[in-house]
């Protein structure tokens, strides 16, 4: 197997990211959510009991102050709710609320959409295999946590 890497791979690799990213940013722009916000929403909306903020924060791969952050704005905009966590004074709950599930599916169709116009460009068959190599690139990858994280599913708990 030739390991000789590519010097286009990884600049064709970060622009096609960025591409992405900002088809993102322009989807969620008029949900009056960034990036980081939705990343949080769908990992609250993705447990069925309320989440302990430092729970929030292991997902998200960030001190638990700037989840802080995050929750006060999706509070601000009605998309979670807080609650004292009855089994620990010290910790806090986030749950989502109404509007944040119908958020949430908005999110997801606008994902879809996204994902649609970046790949329509390719056929089926080269999705496929694009997929299979970002799985395997990604069941490779090893975070500071030392979790890996799965695209169906936040980070598991160390």
């Amino acid at each position: 197997m030739d390991t000789t890497l590519d010097p286009d791979l990884p600049e064709l690799f970060l622009r096609t990211a960025k591409s992405i990213r900002r088809n993102q940013v322009a989807r969620l722009a008029p949900m009056g959510i960034t990036p980081g916000q939705a990343r949080a929403l769908r990992i609250i909306g993705h447990h069925d009991e309320p989440l302990r903020m430092a729970a929030l924060a292991d997902h998200l791969g960030i001190v638990p102050r700037s989840a802080t952050t995050v929750v006060d704005a999706l509070e601000a905009a009605d998309l979670v709710s807080r609650a004292p966590d009855p089994t620990n004074r010290r910790s806090t709950l986030v749950t989502l609320t109404d509007s944040g599930r119908a958020t949430l599916s908005q999110m997801a169709a606008a994902r879809r959409a996204a994902a649609e116009e970046v790949f329509a460009s390719l056929s089926t068959e080269q999705r496929t295999t694009l997929r299979e190599l970002l799985a395997a690139l990604d069941s490779q990858a090893a975070y500071p946590t030392g979790t890996k994280i799965s695209s169906t599913s936040p980070p598991a708990q160390s």
